[in-house]
């Protein structure tokens, strides 16, 4: 299995930066992973956080060395990253949740599958066209879908995402057969709020991921202004030829049972168990009960 990735994260115009993006692999399978902590609830960033090491802890656990079942895996996966997201809300006593956009991808066996909830996205683009694309988890993408006006709609509205006390809407996509040279981009909504979603398919098929990705992130950027959003992409071409220049991953030199990611450990590391509903509900039982002690004390 070979392929080419490349990331950036560049800060915008917002206090700080609460993207997060990373992948792992094994021999025989590899995750790609972006999160964006959500502004308006707290620590974002510990959320999108604690979303790609859930989603890599699994991940490891998972493929030994490949996945058995791709779909399951990224429903589960998504699942545990929101309920430890919760998890550590309770534990802290916070009043509010942090929340966090969240899109996966899996590759093996020349396949891709993914999972999204909220309005981080996905792009693959074959020789220059559109296969595919996520859709946004808002409230405006949902009502474009219907056929209704949606100027009157906030974009950055969302009805889901990981970390609020309601159970999570998400979408998987896939299994799509990939090719020489599809490429595929996840990106933060700094990326596709401002860059149309021809110029991102125009830019990857005309350049080098090197040279494409870099230019879209400053495009978004320099349209964005002094109050940009903060812009995070991951790329990635599948079965690369040797000649290309970008960062190269083959995992054939990987021994059964090796395992190798770029994702840090934060400090909070997920525990990695078998969570199931009555764990959630207990945990957001818990941050009710803190809303409701504080109401008291402060009527």
């Amino acid at each position: 299995m070979k392929f080419s990735v490349y990331q950036i994260s560049r800060q915008g115009g917002r206090e700080r930066n609460e993207d997060r993006m990373g992948y792992a692999y094994t021999r025989e399978s590899s995750l790609f992973l972006l999160a964006d902590g959500m502004g308006g609830h707290p620590e974002g960033a510990m959320a999108a956080q604690l979303a790609l090491q859930t989603c890599s802890a699994y991940f490891q656990k998972a493929a030994t060395p490949a996945v058995r079942e791709v779909p399951e895996f990224l429903a589960s996966a998504l699942m545990a990253a929101h309920h430890q997201i919760i998890r550590y809300a309770a534990e802290k006593g916070m009043l509010d949740t942090p929340r966090t956009t969240l899109v996966a991808a899996v590759m093996e066996r020349n396949q891709m599958h993914w999972v999204h909830c909220g309005d981080s996205r996905l792009y693959v683009v074959r020789q220059g066209e559109l296969l595919s694309r996520t859709r946004d988890h808002s409230y405006m993408e949902q009502q474009a879908h219907l056929g209704r006006h949606t100027e009157h709609i906030n974009r950055n509205i969302l009805y889901t995402c990981l970390g609020s006390p309601t159970k999570p809407v998400f979408d998987m996509g896939g299994p799509l057969q990939l090719q020489q040279g599809d490429r595929v981009l996840l990106c933060s909504d700094g990326l596709w709020s401002t860059v149309k979603d021809f110029e991102i398919i125009d830019e990857l098929a005309r350049h080098p991921l090197e040279q494409a990705v870099p230019e879209l992130v400053e495009l978004a950027l320099q349209r964005g202004g002094p109050r940009s959003d903060n812009v995070t992409v991951l790329a990635i071409e599948w079965e690369t030829p040797d000649a290309f220049q970008s960062t190269r991953v083959s995992t054939d030199d990987i021994e059964d049972g090796g395992f190798s990611s770029t994702i840090q450990p934060g400090e909070a590391d997920p525990v990695v168990d078998d969570l199931d509903d009555e764990a959630i509900e207990r945990s957001i039982a818990e941050i009710n009960a803190a809303i409701r002690r504080t109401a008291e004390k402060n009527p």
